[in-house]
């Protein structure tokens, strides 16, 4: 067995591989202060109360965003588990070349979901779409070439910059609405949050494509959180929401000594 752990900004993203299946997700808010003691007791509680042995989980591997988690998780991983844990990082075996300008400023989610597609999907030009905190487009050649991206505000990071600096609007539930215009405040905040983010990655994807993939077209990957909101807009070719998981197994096996 394998935990793959995912640390975004606003929650901790888990899952237990098993050959290629995923037998256990399970998330934790990620938060400023947070001690090794805390995830330690986190982890084992979480994979007891599912039925699964501490003692069976052989490899742990970890990507993260938040810094200010990383040395606590690792601590937890070695008190708790008594493994030191693999960590996506400048410096590992990909399979990509980064051709980012420069390669260290690449997220290491970005890069798990690039690893994931050339696995999944290969010799396809690829973009994938991972909606989470922020909605990030990556797109990755046939030849596995990790050729750049786009960042923008997520769905959440938008609600909230409206409640925290508007005087009348409120935060709401982030939903898929049934038509664009709204007849309530509610209602407005949730179109705008919607076909605000479904407009850009339409428009985003195309101007990609021109950019990149004009002579062949790539795939659209969907992935993170709100991805599945987007179902029925027939946007994605797959939406694949355990892609992150995946990819931080496939490093861990490229790494293996």
């Amino acid at each position: 067995m394998i935990l793959c752990l995912d640390v975004g900004n606003s929650q901790m993203y888990g899952g237990i591989i098993v050959d290629e299946k995923i037998q256990l997700r399970f998330r934790f808010p990620t938060q400023r202060g947070t001690t090794s003691d805390q995830l330690g007791v986190f982890l084992k509680n979480v994979l007891r109360e599912n039925a699964i042995d501490c003692r069976s989980i052989k490899q742990i591997a970890i990507c993260s965003v938040v810094p200010h988690m990383d040395y606590s998780l690792r601590s937890a991983c070695i008190k708790y588990f008594n493994q030191d844990p693999f960590i996506l990082q400048a410096g590992i075996k990909t399979g990509l070349k980064i051709k980012y300008r420069n390669p260290i400023e690449v997220g290491a989610d970005r890069i798990a979901n690039a690893i994931a597609v050339t696995k999944q999907f290969p010799q396809k030009n690829i973009i994938v779409v991972d909606m989470g905190t922020a909605t990030t487009l990556c797109a990755v050649s046939a030849e596995k070439e990790y050729l750049g991206g786009t960042i923008l505000p997520g769905m959440r990071l938008s609600m909230e910059s409206l409640s925290n600096n508007t005087a009348k609007l409120f935060a709401v539930e982030i939903v898929h609405p049934e038509v664009a215009l709204g007849r309530s405040t509610m209602e407005s905040i949730q179109a705008g949050l919607y076909f605000s983010q479904l407009g850009a990655i339409r428009e985003i994807t195309l101007q990609i494509s021109k950019e990149v993939f004009a002579t062949k077209k790539p795939l659209l990957i969907g992935t993170g959180g709100f991805s599945h909101l987007f179902e029925d807009e027939k946007i994605f070719d797959a939406i694949i929401p355990d892609l992150i998981l995946h990819g931080l197994k496939f490093a861990l096996q490229m790494n293996q000594v």
